[in-house]
Parts: structure tokens; C-alpha cells; sequence
């Protein structure tokens, strides 16, 4: 990777970026569903319109094959999904009604991860539109997540040969209950979570590092426990050998008008969020998959913003190698 910082940061054409997005595989839900689905068409079309992103590549990714994602799935569960044989109690607990377009759109967003790691070891840093869905455990889902994206990602590039030590910075505002699980007994995966504390799930599975934050948790307090976990990171990067991927989940639900959220982030505290991310990745010189994760705000425009300055942060982190 370029070590050229100054003239990377300060350029006015930063190297382009593959971003992945799997919108166009429809998930279709009733009337009344809280889920916002349309932030990610918004988001795709948001970047395909930004002078910013001129030279980007978006991308089509290939959906996650069976192979993948039994790297962290068991065989039972990816069979019942794709068959739809799941019970009503594991349909409940994912909370998106089966269908043959929600086995495929899942498979394709954990792909979409699975891409952008690979994109990022290759160019620096990458993104996927969607993605971040750290509730889904090895036999079942929760929480909009059906399979683990993150953890599939890499464990693939794993099983792949590309890398051995990895890292999960998991910023989404709901504890990654089941990155957590499926990587528990997992040396070579470093995770971490910020999150609220009186937030979903109520049974939070320790991660490697957990940061609980008390409801209303504003920018200059959640931007001090973040300094707390990548200092921590480095300790751990330090004393037990370098990591070769750092996995990012920018979840935009922090944000103080998030409906489902309790924490009081500005688009600034966001922005500074992200920031401290990608500058102690380019610090230690690690590649980076950036998935969106999570973001309930009333306003969807208000979550395609958060997603957008994401992306535009790491544009400017973006490096060539």
C-alpha cells in the first residue's frame, strides 16, 4: 500500500473506488414495513449521480455461494433459507417475510461484502451499498440479517489463502450479537463493537472488545470511547501480529434522528467518526471494506446523507497501491 500520505489525502483525484450494491435484486415487503429498503436505490443512485464519485466503478457482485457461506452457516439453515422451510418463529425473528427474492438479495449483499474485501486487498479500500448484517447467527437470523456478511467475507478470503488475521470495527448502533457468536472461538478475528446499551438485542454475546454507550451519548463522548477501541485495536495489532483486513460497519443508525437509535450523533460526529476509522487504517497501512449496515431515521433522505458522507470520507482516504 502507498505510503504517500499527503499527496494521497490532498489530491483532488483520489484513486477510484469499487462500490458493490445488489438494490436491483428486490426484497419484497408489505405495506407498512418499517425496514427502510428504498435507502439503498437511493443510495446507488445518489453516488451514480455525484461529481465526486465520477470515476468510481459500481458494480454487480456475484451472490455468496453455498461454499462461502458455510464457512460460517451451518448446512441445515443456508438449505432451509434458500427453500423457504424456515418456521414462523425464524421467519419472525429475521423480520422480513421468505421469499424466493429474499434468499437471492441476501445472498448477493453478503457477496457484495465477500467483493469489496477481495476489491479492497487488491486497491485499499472498497464498499458495499448495503451489507453489514451482524445479527445473523450461524443457524438462524435476527434482526433483518440472514446471513452474516462480515464474518462470511472473512472467512472466505481465509479459506482463499488472501489473508489470516482480520478485524471487525462494528459502529452500527445495535450490539453485533451474532459477528460475535460465529467468531467467538476465532484468535485470528479481531471484533469490536460501539453500541447502545439499553439497545437491541436485550442478549448481547460478548465481542472481543464492547463499548456500551448510555442513551443521548453525543459526538465528543462517542468519538472518546472510539479513540478508547482503536487505541485498543493497535495494543492488540501490536502484541499479536498484523492484520490484513479491517472490515468497517458505518451503520448511520448513531444519528440523533434515528427512530430506533437512542444515541444523539450529528452528520459532523458521524463524519468524525468515519475519519478516525480510515485515518488508523491508512495509518497501519490495512485495507478496508467498508459495509452500510444499519439506519432507521424518518427521513430516508436522512440516511442516504449518512451512507453518502461515508462513501465521500472514504473517497478521500481512498489509496492506491
Amino acid at each position: 500500500m502507498s505510503t504517500t500520505q499527503d499527496k494521497v489525502y490532498l489530491s483532488t483525484n483520489p484513486p477510484a473506488l469499487r462500490l458493490y450494491y445488489t438494490d436491483h435484486f428486490d426484497l419484497p415487503l408489505p405495506d407498512g414495513h418499517r425496514f427502510p429498503m428504498a435507502k439503498y436505490r437511493l443510495l446507488r443512485q445518489r453516488v451514480a449521480e455525484s461529481e465526486h464519485h465520477r470515476d468510481d466503478v459500481l458494480v454487480v457482485p456475484q451472490a455468496a455461494t453455498d461454499e462461502e457461506l458455510l464457512t460460517c452457516h451451518t448446512p441445515d439453515y443456508v438449505q432451509r433459507v434458500q427453500t423457504g422451510t424456515l418456521t414462523k418463529q425464524e421467519i419472525r425473528r429475521i423480520g422480513f417475510p421468505w421469499s424466493l427474492q429474499m434468499a437471492e438479495r441476501s445472498r448477493r449483499s453478503t457477496g457484495a461484502t465477500i467483493s469489496a474485501a477481495r476489491a479492497a486487498l487488491a486497491e485499499g479500500i472498497s464498499a458495499n451499498l448495503a451489507g453489514g448484517t451482524h445479527h445473523a447467527f450461524a443457524g438462524e437470523g435476527e434482526g433483518y440479517c440472514v446471513f452474516n456478511d462480515a464474518a462470511v467475507a472473512i472467512r472466505t478470503l481465509q479459506a482463499e489463502g488472501l489473508i489470516q488475521r482480520a478485524a471487525i470495527i462494528d459502529l452500527d448502533v445495535h450490539q453485533g450479537n451474532g459477528t460475535a457468536s460465529i467468531l467467538k472461538e476465532d484468535p485470528s478475528v479481531f471484533t469490536c463493537s460501539v453500541h447502545g446499551v439499553k439497545n437491541f438485542p436485550l442478549r448481547k454475546v460478548p465481542s472481543d472488545l464492547d463499548v456500551s454507550l448510555p442513551d443521548g451519548t453525543a459526538d465528543e463522548d462517542y468519538c472518546q470511547a472510539l479513540q478508547i477501541v482503536l487505541n485498543t485495536l493497535q495494543k492488540h495489532q501490536n502484541q499479536s501480529g498484523r492484520f490484513e483486513l479491517v472490515v468497517y460497519l458505518a451503520g448511520a443508525d448513531p444519528f440523533q434522528n434515528d427512530r430506533l437509535g437512542r444515541l444523539s450523533l450529528t452528520m459532523d460526529g458521524l463524519r468524525q467518526r468515519d475519519e478516525m476509522v480510515l485515518q488508523w487504517c491508512h495509518q497501519n497501512e490495512l485495507p478496508v471494506a467498508i459495509a452500510m449496515a444499519g439506519g432507521y431515521a424518518s427521513s430516508v433522505s436522512e440516511i442516504v446523507d449518512i451512507h453518502s458522507q461515508t462513501l465521500h470520507v472514504a473517497k478521500v482516504w481512498s489509496l492506491s497501491r
